[in-house]
Formats: structure tokens, C-alpha cells, sequence
């Protein structure tokens, strides 16, 4: 049955859907984060082909999922792994969450982003949070859903969590207003590095406790990544995923459209990924298309950018056009997303 539903959303998708014309935007991030500037990769990228994403500013992962189930003319979003948990956990307590997490389906890993925290010097744990002032992200934002679990796990109850962008963090940080910082960033994050924090009173704290290396994945922020850190850094990390709305191509003409979009999109990221790892952020360096998140499904429409008989065309912005050959060969849902994936990339 699954094979026959692929085959026939490969065939819609392979179709070109000259009547129905579509803006495509791909939500990603807060000004300066790592998540917006992946976004600018993939437009980047897209636009080399001829294939126009526009690549948006948002408050985060929670908007993101949100706005990839519900805002008008948006088919993609970045969101955080601990985000997708957390809306598969509570979704069926809340009718908010029911809805993105029954509506999207992942595109792509990504790679991981570290959790950073920077506090004041004579801060020495991240137990010593508690009864601090800490700065935990906008509502809305993947680092307010991380900052949350953090703490909860290792039970340090901060006496006040404010919620602040990353730069208004920094600045109240460095102003004496607040005690620290937590913020989710692929190191290097361009914000950090420009915040000319001194090192004689600032510098990250170590995210090594066993409540947090059990829930997370362990990382290491390498000596020399900031100037106010020196030495390396054990912290934990987050991976990020590329989400899109569960379209259908055979519903009408906008989701064929989109649908076709987002297969051509991903068609493009396993053609030349190599070129996001040349040109992009330095963590495209560490993308793993193949960690698919537990308990989500992969989109319909990126196994059909997939599949072997996909017809795809890049149209360079010089006018020259050049036609690609097929993808890979396959089995079945994220079995075959991962057949198709180790077969272009290998490694598996």
C-alpha cells in the first residue's frame, strides 16, 4: 500500500503544475540565529536552480511548527528535537499542539546546536542557578521550551526566568541586570561571538550532570569558539530538523505546487550538499541527513525528490538548464527515506 501511495505522489509531484503558482517561505529564526542562517543556505541553495524560498524571521521552533500546520503560504520551518517531543508528549492535552503535531512531517535532519549558558564569573555550576536570575528565551522560541527542561531536570529553580531575545540577554547581562543566559546556538553562534563579553566576568558553564547527558546528547564547545572561553566546554545539544506540512498532491492545485516544492528542495540538498557544507554555516559540516527523529514521518513529497524516476531540472540564474539524473533506489516510509539517502551519501 505504502509503495503504491509513493509511487503515485512521485508521479503527481513529477507533473508541472503550470496553472497554480506559489509563494515559498521557510520560517527559521530570531535575527542572527544559527536556524536563520540555515534557512539562507537552503534559499541559497534553491535559488542556484531557479527554485525561489524565501527564508523568514520568526520567535523560534514553537512558532515554527506552528506556522509550518496553520500560516497561509508556509511550507517549511526549522524546529529543535526536544521541541518535536515536546508537542508529541502534550499533544493530546492540548488542542494547540494537537494540530502541529498531526499536521507536519520532517523534511530533513539537520545538525545539532549546543546549549549554551553564560553566566557570571563567580557562578561556578549550573546548580548555582538556583535563586538567580536567568534569561530563557521569548515565548515561543526553541530556547524557552530548552531552558524549561534543563532546569527542571536538574531541579534548579531560578528565582526569576526572564524572557529575553538573545541580544536584550546579553546586554542585561553585561549590564548586571541578570546573572545568566541559556541559549540555544549552533557554535559558533555569530551573536556570542559579537557580544564582546570579558572574560574575567563571564565564561560558559559545564552542562555535565547526569540528569542532562542522560535526556540530551553530550558536546563539547571547542576551546578558542568564543574569547570569553578559552578552555573547552562540555554542554549538551539539541538537534534541529527541516519540518513541512503534511501536503498532499492530489488534494488541489496549491498543495501539488507545494508538494513539488518541497520535493525539489530536497532533491537539491542530497544533490549538493557539499555545497551547503562549502558555503554555509561552519555546522553544515556536521549535517547527518540520515538521524531521523523517533516517532515522526518522513514527507510523502521529499521521498518522491527522492525517487528514482524524479524529474528534475535546474535552471541556473544565467538562463542555462541542466537536467539531473534520478536520485537513488528505495524500500518503504523512513525505511525507504533511509535507502535512498545511504545510497546517494553512503556511510550506512
Amino acid at each position: 500500500m505504502l509503495r503504491a501511495v509513493v509511487a503515485a505522489l512521485a508521479l503527481a509531484v513529477a507533473v508541472p503544475v503550470a496553472a497554480q503558482e506559489i509563494s515559498a517561505n521557510l520560517v527559521a529564526g530570531e535575527p542572527g540565529s544559527t536556524e536563520l542562517r540555515a534557512g539562507q543556505d537552503l534559499a541559497a541553495l534553491a535559488a542556484g536552480c531557479g527554485l525561489s524560498i524565501t527564508a523568514r524571521e520568526t520567535g523560534g521552533a514553537v512558532e515554527n511548527m506552528q506556522a509550518v500546520r496553520d500560516r497561509r503560504a508556509t511550507q517549511l520551518g526549522i524546529v529543535q528535537g526536544d521541541v518535536l517531543e515536546y508537542f508529541r508528549t502534550y499533544e493530546n492535552d492540548d488542542p494547540d499542539l494537537r494540530r502541529p503535531a498531526q499536521g507536519v512531517r520532517v523534511v530533513f535532519p539537520l545538525f545539532d546546536e549546543e546549549v549554551h549558558v553564560i553566566a557570571r564569573r563567580e557562578i561556578g555550576s549550573f546548580a548555582d542557578l538556583a535563586g538567580k536570575r536567568v534569561a530563557t528565551g521569548l515565548p515561543g522560541s526553541g530556547t524557552s521550551v530548552t531552558a524549561g527542561l534543563i532546569l527542571d531536570l536538574v531541579q534548579v529553580q531560578p528565582v526569576e526566568r526572564r524572557p529575553l531575545a538573545p541580544e536584550a540577554a546579553l546586554e542585561a547581562l553585561r549590564a548586571g541586570d541578570i546573572d545568566a543566559v541559556i541559549d540555544v546556538a549552533g557554535a559558533p553562534d555569530a551573536r556570542l561571538a559579537a557580544a564582546d563579553l570579558d572574560p574575567a566576568a563571564f565564561h560558559l558553564l559545564p552542562l555535565d550532570a547526569p540528569a542532562l547527558t542522560a535526556a540530551y546528547a553530550a558536546a563539547t564547545i571547542p576551546a578558542g569558539t568564543y574569547a570569553f572561553a578559552p578552555d573547552p566546554v562540555a554542554v549538551v545539544s539539541v538537534p534541529a530538523y527541516l519540518v513541512t506540512f503534511d501536503f498532499d498532491p492530489r488534494r488541489n492545485g496549491y498543495q501539488a505546487a507545494a508538494c513539488r516544492m518541497v520535493a525539489d528542495l530536497g532533491h537539491l540538498v542530497v544533490s549538493r550538499l557539499d555545497e551547503l557544507r562549502a558555503d554555509g554555516h561552519p555546522k553544515w559540516a556536521s549535517a547527518d541527513l540520515r538521524a531521523l527523529p523517533d516517532g515522526w514521518e518522513v514527507s510523502p513529497c521529499v521521498l518522491a525528490g527522492l525517487d528514482p524516476a524524479y524529474d528534475f531540472t535546474c535552471r541556473r540564474p544565467d538562463g542555462s538548464e541542466v537536467r539531473e539524473g534520478p536520485a537513488a533506489d528505495g524500500g518503504e516510509a523512513n525505511r525507504l527515506y533511509l535507502d535512498r539517502i545511504c545510497a546517494r551519501l553512503g556511510g550506512c
